[in-house]
C-alpha cells in the first residue's frame, strides 16, 4: 500500500485499487470517483518524476480505449485532476520507485496497443447533473435532457425535452467546462433506415447536447456522467431489432408538475411574441405539454 496526497494505492496481484480521500482540499473529481480498480492489463506505462514543492509523482498511464473516464476526458484533464497521478512527499521516493518497478514488471505484452474493450469500470448509473440549459439524467439505459426555460435556446424548446436509448448512440463528446463553450454532446447512430440530419455545429442549438457555463456542468459531475454513458454505449451498442417494441418513455417525462407546464407554455408564448416560433408551432407544442398533465 502506498499512501500519497489525496489518494492511496493498494497493490493487488492483478490490479491497483485507488482509493481517493474525502476532504475540502481533495479535488472534487476524486471525491466523486471514490474508489477505482485498475487491472494491470489496462496500463500502458508507469513513471516516477519530480513534483512541485518537495514531492514526487507516480504516474500510471492507461492504454487508449481501456478507461471510459479517460476516453471521455480526451486529454482535457488538468494534472491536478488526473486520477492516475499519485503525489507523494519526496522522502517516499525510494518506496514509490520500488512499487513503480513492480508495476512495470507486470505490464501486459500488448501494453502499448489500444485496448479492444473497456477494462476499467465506468461510473455507475443513475447519474445526473444540471447544465446551463437543462438537466441531464442517465438511468443506465436512457439519457434524458429536460430543458430549463431560463437557459435553453428556442431551437431546443421547439424540439422539446429529449430522451435517447443508448442503442441510438454512437458515443459522447465532452468539452470541459474549464474552457470556453464547454458542453456534453450525444453522438447519434445512423439506424440505416433513415439518414439522420447533421447535428448542429453549435451545442446550444443541438437538442442532443447540453451546454456548460456559469458554474453549471462542473468536471466532477459532467465527466463521470459522460463516462457512464460512454461505457453503456460501448457495452450495449448493438442497434435494436427492427421489430423491437418501442421503448418506454423516460420516467422524468411521464408526469409533470402543472406549475412547470404552465411556465413552459408561458415561455413558448414569449418565443412566439418574439417571432421565434410560429403560431402553428406554438399550438402544437402547447398541446404536447398539456397532454403531459
Amino acid at each position: 500500500m502506498l499512501a500519497g496526497i489525496h489518494a492511496t494505492w493498494e497493490f493487488e496481484s492483478d490490479s491497483v485499487v485507488i482509493r481517493f480521500e474525502r476532504g475540502i482540499r481533495t479535488p472534487k473529481l476524486f471525491q466523486a470517483l471514490g474508489e477505482r480498480r485498475i487491472p494491470h492489463e489496462a496500463l500502458a506505462s508507469v513513471t516516477l518524476t519530480p513534483g512541485k514543492r518537495g514531492t514526487v509523482v507516480l504516474h500510471a498511464t492507461p492504454r487508449p480505449g481501456a478507461d471510459p473516464l479517460m476516453e471521455a476526458a480526451a486529454g482535457q484533464l488538468r494534472d491536478g485532476s488526473d486520477p492516475y497521478r499519485l503525489v507523494l512527499p519526496a522522502e517516499r521516493e525510494t518506496l514509490a520507485e520500488y512499487y513503480g518497478d513492480e508495476l512495470r514488471a507486470v505490464l501486459a505484452p500488448e501494453a502499448k496497443l489500444p485496448a479492444e474493450k473497456f477494462l476499467v469500470a465506468a461510473p455507475q448509473a443513475p447519474v445526473h447533473f444540471k447544465a446551463y440549459d437543462g438537466k441531464a439524467s442517465f438511468d443506465g439505459t436512457r439519457v434524458s435532457f429536460r430543458w430549463f426555460w431560463t437557459g435553453a435556446s428556442s431551437a431546443k424548446w421547439k424540439a422539446g425535452d429529449q430522451s435517447f436509448h443508448v442503442q441510438e448512440l454512437n458515443g459522447v463528446e465532452w468539452r470541459s467546462p474549464d474552457v470556453f463553450d464547454g458542453y456534453l454532446r450525444l453522438l447519434r447512430r445512423d439506424s440505416g433506415l433513415t439518414t439522420l440530419p447533421p447535428q448542429p455545429a453549435q451545442a446550444d442549438q443541438d437538442p442532443a447536447a447540453v451546454v456548460f457555463g456559469l458554474g453549471y456542468g462542473p468536471v466532477h459531475e459532467s465527466l463521470p456522467f459522460a463516462a457512464a454513458v460512454l461505457g453503456a454505449v460501448r457495452t450495449g451498442s448493438a442497434p435494436p431489432p427492427l421489430d423491437a417494441a418501442p421503448a418506454e418513455p423516460a420516467p422524468d417525462a411521464a408526469r409533470r408538475d402543472p406549475a412547470d407546464i404552465a411556465e413552459r407554455i408561458r415561455h413558448l408564448g414569449d418565443l412566439r411574441e418574439a417571432g421565434l416560433v410560429t403560431d402553428e408551432e406554438f399550438t402544437a407544442k402547447k398541446a404536447e405539454l398539456l397532454a403531459e398533465l
